[in-house]
C-alpha cells in the first residue's frame, strides 16, 4: 500500500502553501478593516478546508480516500469556523491579542504578522501534511482508513457537543460566575479540545492508510496535540479561568485535564 504519486505531491504541497498565503493575506486585510485580528480564529479551521479543497483539485490518487479525506476535513473546518464566527459576533478583539500588540517593539500590525499570522501559516500548513498525502496514494482503502473515520466521528463529536453544552451554559443567566461541570465537562476540562485532537488523529489514520509515507506524517497530529493540551490551548484559557472563576480551582482539582476520566470524588 505505498503506492505514492511523489512528483504530483511535490506540485501539490507548494500549491498548498501557495492556497495558506492567499487565505491568510484576505484575513489580515479583513482583520485591518474589522480593527481586529480575533478574526484569524475564523481562518484557523477554514484553512484547513482551503488545503484541503487545493489538494483535492490536484489529486492523482485513489478516488475514495481523496474524497473522504477531503470530506473529514472541510466538515472539521467549516464547522469550527462557524462556530468560531458566531461565538465573536458583536465582540470586540481577544484579549490575547491585544496583550500581544501591546507588547510591540515597533508598528503593531508588522508585528501581528510576525507573530500571528505567519506562524499559524506555518503550523496550519504542516498539520495538513497527512491530508495533502493521503490524496496522492494510488492504492485502494484499507482498514486503517476507516479507523481513521470512526476516530475522527469521536472527536468530532465530542468537539460539537462540547460546545454546544458550553455555548447553551453561557446563554443561561444564572450560570455567571459559574463553573460548567456537567455533560461532557464533568469527564474532561476541555472536551473541544480533546474533540479536535482525536479529530486529527483520525485524519492522520486516513494518511497513514497509505502506508510509510503516510505513518511519517505523525509528527502533525503530535503537534496540534501539543498545542491544545500545553501550547496555546489549554493552558491559556485555564490561567484566564483561574483568574475570573473562584470555583475553577476545585474543578480543576477533580476533574480530568484533556483526555475525558470519572472526576475525582471528595
Amino acid at each position: 500500500m505505498n503506492d505514492l504519486d511523489g512528483s504530483a505531491l511535490l506540485v501539490a504541497l507548494p500549491a498548498t502553501a501557495g492556497a495558506v498565503l492567499v487565505l491568510m493575506g484576505l484575513t489580515f486585510a479583513v482583520a485591518l478593516r474589522a480593527g481586529k485580528h480575533a478574526v484569524i480564529d475564523v481562518t484557523w479551521g477554514l484553512g484547513f478546508a482551503v488545503v484541503a479543497a487545493t489538494a483535492y483539485v490536484l489529486h492523482t490518487g485513489d478516488g475514495t480516500r481523496a474524497a473522504v479525506a477531503l470530506g473529514i476535513v472541510a466538515l472539521w473546518g467549516l464547522r469550527l469556523a462557524a462556530h468560531i464566527a458566531n461565538r465573536s459576533r458583536g465582540h470586540g478583539e481577544d484579549p490575547r491579542y491585544e496583550a500581544l500588540l501591546a507588547r510591540a517593539p515597533g508598528n503593531p500590525q508588522v508585528y501581528a504578522v510576525q507573530r500571528v499570522y505567519v506562524p499559524q501559516a506555518v503550523i496550519m500548513w504542516f498539520v495538513s501534511l497527512p491530508v495533502q498525502l493521503a490524496m496522492f496514494s494510488g492504492s485502494g482503502p484499507g482498514p486503517l482508513l476507516w479507523l481513521g473515520v470512526a476516530v475522527w466521528a469521536v472527536g468530532i463529536t465530542f468537539e460539537t457537543v462540547g460546545d454546544w453544552q458550553l455555548h447553551r451554559f453561557r446563554s443561561d443567566p444564572a450560570s455567571r460566575g459559574q463553573v460548567l461541570d456537567t455533560g461532557l465537562w464533568r469527564y474532561t476540562r476541555h472536551p473541544n479540545y480533546f474533540g479536535d485532537a482525536t479529530a486529527w488523529w483520525g485524519i492522520f489514520l486516513v494518511a497513514a492508510d497509505t502506508g510509510l509515507p503516510g505513518w511519517l506524517t505523525i509528527l502533525s497530529p503530535l503537534l496540534m496535540t501539543w498545542f491544545l493540551a500545553k501550547g496555546t490551548g489549554k493552558p491559556l484559557l485555564e490561567k484566564d479561568m483561574a483568574e475570573r472563576r473562584p470555583g475553577y480551582v476545585d474543578y480543576v482539582r477533580r476533574t480530568s485535564g484533556f483526555v475525558p476520566w470519572p472526576p475525582k470524588k471528595g
